[in-house]
């Protein structure tokens, strides 16, 4: 078993103190801090975290977050509510996206036309390359 720590004083000095919820409490001997182990389960990688803020943020649904990384939607709900992200009301443009691998992001950038008229970030998405780009709504 791996040694205790106080949430609150970082003590290993600790006593069994019931069980609540079904989960073991323990007294801290140090400041008298009553804490239980944490739960196990499944810890997502920050890598994902922070990859799912920045879809979010850059305008890409939570359904399309959740094909694109495998986490769930809910997940990355949870994850924008804990940071308090806000992605800007967006009426004037929309992002579309591509998955590239580095050759054909090469290609891409080669063509002056790809370049034109729209707003572009390419970010790392394990071993390739995810492009958005926001694209002005036609006006009627």
């Amino acid at each position: 078993m791996s040694q205790l720590h106080c949430p609150k004083c970082e003590s290993t000095d600790a006593t069994k103190s019931g069980i609540v919820g079904g989960r073991q409490r323990y007294k801290c001997k140090n400041c008298g801090y009553h804490f239980s182990v944490a739960k196990a389960g499944k810890e997502i990688n920050s890598y994902y975290v922070i990859k799912a803020l920045q879809l979010y943020v850059e305008g890409v649904s939570y359904r399309e977050i959740e094909r694109l990384l495998g986490v769930s939607h809910v997940s990355v709900m949870n994850w924008v509510k804990k940071y308090g992200m806000k992605a800007p009301r967006q009426t004037d443009y929309h992002p579309t996206y591509k998955i590239l691998n580095q050759k054909e992001l090469a290609e891409f950038f080669q063509k002056p036309e790809n370049l034109k008229e729209a707003g572009l970030i390419v970010t790392e998405l394990g071993d390739k390359y995810m492009m958005i780009r926001w694209e002005r709504f036609r006006q009627g």
